[in-house]
Formats: structure tokens, sequence, C-alpha cells
């Protein structure tokens, strides 16, 4: 077969670290290629080599066979090279159309040629199956649809190389499926597709081959016929990676966080909540699924007290807490892991003692007015560094240089220091590896499992069903659905989150 993409003995440094270490894959043409490994392993500084966002300080690129200096992403797109970012670069006030030709406009004098673009367009669509509104505006299309206009954008560019990085992050298990339909009928038309995912058992349904890189360098390939799930992590990890999680059985207790018909507004006015309902016992996971956008964030930002409440009620413990500010929530022993660990959960160039402190540094254990007790702030972080392994060179770096897990952890180790009685947590093991996401899925299992109420909010449907004991579907911003994990299959969630049905809540 021809070779699409040969990286020879390719090395990357960045101060006080080598992202990419003599890193040999090849990639033949016509072939859906698995890239895989925990976050810092150089996946994400590979890519941005092939797309011209770096240039490597040592080895080689061919580009079907041809031996090329890929020296900005403007070389990369005459290369035909197309990369589809993870967050989607789209402006959503454009239309689909416009959103495709973007950059890339066809002129008649000084006009743009709509005509001659929608023809491309729409030989492209009925080319490959892909349905789109090309007069919609983008605020207006589904999250599957959004990704749809992404891969077009790159296909109208003359993309023959496509990257996919973390394409099924946000999408609903039916959207999931279309994706992959549309794939392999890319691969059926010659196109070569490079995917990147942390999702196992979507890379083992998916790929032709598989890379695997570990701290920089290759660990090792493998064809999916050839490999289990279980043998592929421990590849990606180092170590044995437990893939069941053993939930003991408990017995909810009583109602800690009750939600009856919220409303929140977003700031134009419109209900992001919409009369959204739910209550959480002590001893129990409550996972919300849904695709992103449908209320979520104002729903964990009302309950810290973070959003005005325009309707509806929140009561912790049987206290209503409407106009509460965050100190009072946190007061009834809530603890918050936020969404964005970057723009909520932590101060990035901050050292780590201080942001392991941050939110309870006026507290008498850490503040003796006016000063800080530093001697005793650096002395808890540095038990919980170790209770939490969390790895570092000092406690005294900025939070920022450690790795996207150990971020976590140390918002985790913060956030769970106060022993509270309710822990709302948002997306918390986004962007993190499977190791260090296990870490986070055994400590909130042990926190159930010692009669705390948990609300867990995140994309990765099967991290809801797995950890939780109850699940909430919300779409357009109400829970639509309520069950067991073990009542429904993917399936059925996924229609759900479309809004394709509506299920009674139990105890309606």
């Amino acid at each position: 077969m021809e070779k699409a993409v040969e990286l020879k003995n390719i090395t990357k440094r960045f101060p006080g670290i080598t992202a990419n270490n003599n890193i040999n894959i090849t990639i033949e043409k016509g072939e859906i290629h698995a890239v895989v490994g925990e976050n810092g392993a150089g996946k994400s500084t590979l890519m941005k080599i092939l797309s011209g966002l770096y240039q490597p300080d040592e080895g080689e690129i061919f580009i079907f066979g041809k031996k090329e200096n890929i020296n900005s992403p403007i070389k990369a797109i005459e290369l035909k090279i197309g990369m589809v970012h993870q967050h989607f670069m789209l402006v959503s006030r454009f239309t689909v159309l416009e959103n495709i030709i973007l950059g890339s406009e066809i002129r008649s004098g000084i006009s743009i040629d709509y005509k001659q673009a929608r023809n491309i367009v729409e030989r492209l669509c009925n080319l490959y199956n892909f349905s789109l509104d090309l007069d919609a505006k983008v605020e207006n299309i589904s999250v599957g649809q959004a990704q749809r206009v992404e891969i077009l954008k790159v296909l109208y560019r003359g993309a023959d190389i496509l990257v996919l990085d973390e394409p099924t992050a946000v999408l609903a298990p039916q959207e999931v499926k279309e994706l992959f339909v549309n794939l392999k009928r890319l691969k059926q038309e010659g196109k070569t597709i490079i995917f990147i995912s942390h999702k196992l058992d979507e890379v083992l349904e998916i790929a032709d081959k598989i890379t695997v890189l570990r701290r920089g360098e290759v660990a090792g390939s493998a064809v999916p016929e050839e490999i289990t799930k279980e043998q592929l992590a421990k590849m990606m990890v180092g170590k044995p990676v437990l893939m069941n999680l053993n939930k003991q059985k408990v017995t909810p207790g009583e109602i800690f966080l009750s939600v009856k018909d919220l409303v929140v507004k977003d700031p134009g006015g419109k209900a992001a909540l919409d009369g959204a309902s739910f209550e959480i016992r002590g001893g129990e996971v409550y996972g919300i699924a849904g695709i992103e956008g449908n209320g979520q964030k104002e729903l964990t930002e009302a309950i810290m007290g973070l959003k005005v409440i325009s309707g509806g009620s929140i009561q912790i413990r049987g206290i209503q807490v409407k106009g509460f500010s965050v100190k009072e929530i946190r007061k009834l022993r809530v603890a918050y892991i936020p969404e964005d660990r970057h723009r909520q959960g932590l101060v990035l160039p901050m050292k780590v003692w201080e942001n392991g402190i941050i939110g309870f540094h006026r507290e008498k254990e850490f503040y003796k007015k006016p000063l800080l007790k530093v001697k005793e702030a650096i002395e808890f972080t540095r038990k919980k560094v170790q209770e939490y392994s969390i790895s570092l060179s000092s406690i005294n770096q900025p939070v920022e240089d450690l790795s996207g897990g150990n971020q976590q952890k140390v918002i985790l180790a913060r956030e769970l220091s106060e022993d509270p009685d309710i822990i709302i947590a948002s997306q918390p093991t986004r962007g993190l590896d499977i190791g260090a996401a296990e870490f986070v899925h055994r400590e909130l299992l042990k926190k159930r499992d010692e009669g705390k109420a948990i609300l867990l909010i995140s994309a990765d449907l099967e991290e809801v069903l797995a950890l939780s004991d109850r699940v909430g579907v919300i779409y357009n911003g109400r829970i639509v659905a309520e069950f067991k994990p073990e009542e429904v299959t993917l399936e059925d969630v996924g229609i759900y989150m479309l809004g394709g049905s509506e299920r009674r809540v139990s105890g309606e």
C-alpha cells in the first residue's frame, strides 16, 4: 500500500521536557489510524508538528513518499492535511455554508461567488452523504451537525489526510455511530484518517491500526483484532488498569440536595434551565447525562450560588439556599469540582500549596488576622500531596507546571479535605488519561460509600452510567428522563439526549 504519512525519528523538546522522543510512525493511505496515550504522552505535540504549528528539533516527515518541511499550517493545507479540532472553530452567527468556505472563498471579481461555492459543498455532501442545511446558522444546529461542518471545512480545502482530535468527546451515542459511518465512507473514498481519542472502546471499533504513545515515545502498536481493551490500557499506562468499577451496594439515606422547577436565564434572557427537578440522597451518585449546552453549567453554578435563580428552588439538607453566596453554600458542607479547572478551579501562576487552600484560606486553620499561616498551609498541602499521590517537583512550583491529572488531584484534595456532605463534580475527568480518571472514580465512589451525596455531570456517557446509582438526562434545561443505569442501553439514553422522547421520572 502507498504510505500517506511517515514520521521518522521525530523529536521535539521544550524547556525541561522532551515531548516527543525519536518517534517513528507509518500511516497507510486509506487507513484509519488511531493514536492513543495518556495526557502528556506527546499526542498533541506530534499532531501539531504534522499540521505545521510546531517544527521538530530532529527527524523527517514524508507525505505520500516525499520528504516535506511543514513549516506552517498553510503548508500543511497545501499538502492536503486537515485538522479537525476537539473544540469547534465555527462562527455561530454565520451560516453552515459561510463557515465551510471562510478563509477559502471563491471570488468573482471583488465579490464572493456563493453559487460556485455552494455547488462544491453540495457535491461533497452528496459524495459523503452528509445531511446539512447549508443556510442554517451554526448557532441553531446540533453538536453532531457542527462536527460535520468542521469535517467539510477541511474537505472543501482539498484534504486527503484528516486529523481528528477527540472527535466523539461531546457526541451522543447515535451521533458517534453516524460519525463512524461517515469516517468509513471517507476511508472508502481513499482519505487517510488519524484518530486521536481517550475512549478505548471506540478506538477498537473504528481503527485499522493503533499506535500507543507513552512519555513521549512509541510504546507499541496493535491491530484491534489482536488486542483487548485491558491490554491496550496497560500499554498506555505501563501497568494494569482496573477497567470495571467495584461498586458496593449502599442504601441511600435522607435527601441532601433537592432541586425543584429550577429556572436560570442566560445573559440574553432566555431560560438556560427551564424547570429542572431532581433530588439526591446521601450514599448515592446522581449522574446527569446530556449533550453540552443544555443547562449543565448553569445548574452547577446555580447550586453553588454563582448564578441568579429566576424561579424554582434549591434546598440543601432542607435549607432553602436561594440568594446564598458561594461562601454560605460552602459552609453547608458542599464541595465543588468545576468543569473548567483552569478558569474556575485553580489560579495557574500561583504555587501548588497556595492552590491547595484556596477557598479555605481564611479559615482559622490557615489564617490569623492579618496574616496567612504559611507553615500550616504548606504542611497541610504536603500531607495531601502524599495522600493523593500528586506528582510534582516542589509544592512551591506553579500549579500550571503540573499535568492535567495532577492539577485535578490538587482540586480533589482541596475540595474533599473538609469532609463535605455534598459533592458537585462537573466533568471531573475531562482531559484526564485513563490512570488519572480511574483515581478520580475511586475517590468519588469512596465518598459515596461514606454516605455522601454526589452530583456527577459528565459529557462521557459511559462514565455517567458506570458511576451513577441513578441517572437524569438533561435536554433544553429540563430533566426529561430518569432511570437506573441497568434499566437502559446507551442507545436509549442517546434518544433522550437528542430530545427524541421523554420518560416519566420515578415517583411522579
